[in-house]
């Protein structure tokens, strides 16, 4: 503490002396803000377990989107796996539309991957069981690899809300 004393104003006074620039003091900023969600006044917006604990649970109460071993250090193709789980999480949304209550996991175990997702039973049987092998299918075609869908379904979208801000 003593060495502070003694240096701060000898700095303050060597940068008064002819120059433009100052030193600017101010206290750190902790606020961590993204991957939250704003609490609403009414208290109406539906979270789900994988929404509604913050990023920092991830991990201890809260597991990873995506699993694969692309981003180890000298592992080949990260930017391409980031970009085909994004391709993926797309085409699932287009192709079942509007009955994907939760977040979709992709997993990626040596030649395979494996996608999980919360759906409704929104749709006659016999439609869904056609879109799973369309979706298997062409992602199997594009990926160059076996995907397997892993789907659980709810009556409700509502039996998928955790709490709600």
């Amino acid at each position: 503490m003593n060495f502070l004393k003694k240096v701060l104003p000898k700095a303050e006074a060597h940068l008064s002396l002819g120059n433009n620039s100052a030193i600017h003091t101010s206290s750190v900023c902790c606020r961590v803000q993204s991957g939250r969600y704003r609490i609403t006044v009414k208290r109406d917006r539906p979270l789900t377990y994988e929404m509604a604990n913050p990023p920092h649970f991830i991990g201890h109460r809260k597991s990873w989107n995506s699993w694969n071993t692309s981003t180890l250090k000298d592992a080949l193709r990260p930017s391409q796996t980031a970009i085909e789980d994004v391709f993926i999480r797309k085409f699932i949304t287009g192709t079942w539309h509007a009955l994907v209550c939760s977040e979709i996991i992709i997993k990626r175990q040596h030649n395979t991957i494996r996608i999980a997702a919360i759906i409704r039973q929104a749709i006659a049987q016999r439609k869904m069981y056609f879109l799973i092998g369309y979706t298997e299918e062409l992602l199997s075609y594009w990926m160059q690899c076996p995907v397997t869908l892993e789907f659980q379904t709810v009556a409700d979208k509502k039996d998928v809300v955790f709490k709600y801000i």
